[in-house]
């Protein structure tokens, strides 16, 4: 055999074992930008459209050319800001406000305020569900999920969901998958019913949050709190795989152009896990990130990853109303991180 043909033939193995791309491997922190301002954050989404970075900060939403890296504004008005969402169809964002039971509905062309409506308590993850035309809040101290009309912002429905929801994602179908955490379990829901239809377990997944979709083979990945990522077959509603990831996870990702999922860990890595098929998952990398960076979002076009952390002093004093306080944020160290492929 000649030296081609035994390139070409370890190819073709390689190939048929579904080994990842050696580009899945070649992630990495390619620059951050220091964005500063007061307050905490949560979670980061991308305005594919207007190629805008919105990521909630405490009491309002931060709006970030990822470009350059500049804040170019800032949505106010916000109480313990959680997500966001687009409606593209009716030119109209959309920002939850855990503590006051708020959701803010923003012009997409200018980042006015158009007004806010009360969902139920502890509105968290946020999504829009382009096939019933829907905005829909999970709402984690409720057990249940908010529906809103898109033009109006007003509530049209509420679904009970027997359990505290985290994150959420659209199949494109009409169906939507959200984690709850508190069961351990994954709820799918008849958008235009306003329902659940069934609900599986994630065992040995413990406390799950971050979830994402590969809609093409129908696989949901859900990121566990025990440092697991629980990836379940949408169709049968059963697990198919775990594997591991790092600690204190908040957000997962897909990219179906590579065939990767993320989960953004706090513990300051990113774990990186190659589909080989749709019932085999490798990991091929934990890349450093900085402590704190555990929510994120994906550009599918370019697959570069944003997350955003800050440093960290010394937490305060313990009372009993916070036991276990969260260490203190240094003011004006909050950052953007930017990982390349």
């Amino acid at each position: 055999m000649t030296l081609a043909s035994r390139v070409l033939a370890c190819s073709a193995v390689l190939l048929g074992l579904g080994v990842a791309p050696v580009d899945a491997q070649g992630y990495h922190l390619a620059r951050t930008v220091v964005l500063g301002g007061d307050g905490g954050w949560d979670y980061v989404a991308l305005d594919t459209v207007g190629h805008r970075l919105f990521i909630a900060r405490q009491d309002r939403v931060m709006v970030v050319d990822p470009a350059s890296g500049k804040v170019v504004a800032e949505i106010p008005g916000l109480n313990r800001a959680h997500g966001i969402a687009f409606a593209y169809e009716t030119g109209h964002g959309f920002a939850t406000s855990g503590a006051d039971s708020a959701v803010t509905m923003f012009d997409l062309a200018s980042l006015r305020v158009l007004g806010h409506t009360t969902v139920a308590p502890d509105d968290d993850a946020i999504l829009y569900d382009p096939v019933t035309k829907h905005v829909v809040t999970f709402n984690g101290d409720a057990h249940s999920a908010s529906v809103l009309d898109p033009g109006s912002g007003k509530r049209i429905g509420t679904i009970e969901l027997g359990g505290g929801p985290e994150f959420g994602v659209a199949s494109g179908d009409g169906k939507l998958y959200v984690n709850l955490e508190d069961k351990a379990a994954v709820a799918e829901i008849d958008a235009a019913a306003m329902k659940v239809t069934r609900q599986w377990p994630l065992a040995p997944c413990e406390a799950p949050t971050g979830l994402a979709i590969d809609r093409a083979h129908h696989r949901l990945f859900s990121g566990c709190r025990n440092q697991l990522m629980a990836i379940s077959d949408a169709t049968t509603g059963k697990l198919v795989a775990t594997v591991p990831i790092g600690q204190g996870v908040d957000a997962c990702r897909f990219d179906a152009g590579t065939g990767l999922a993320f989960a953004s860990n706090g513990d300051g890595t990113l774990t990186v896990v190659h589909e080989d098929t749709p019932d085999k998952f490798t990991v091929v990398g934990n890349v450093p990130t900085k402590r704190g960076a555990r929510t994120m979002e994906l550009d599918e076009k370019s697959h570069r990853l944003f997350t955003v952390t800050a440093d960290f002093g010394p937490p305060p004093a313990p009372t009993p109303e916070r036991p276990r306080p969260r260490p203190s944020i240094l003011p004006g160290t909050f950052a953007l991180l930017v990982l390349d492929p």
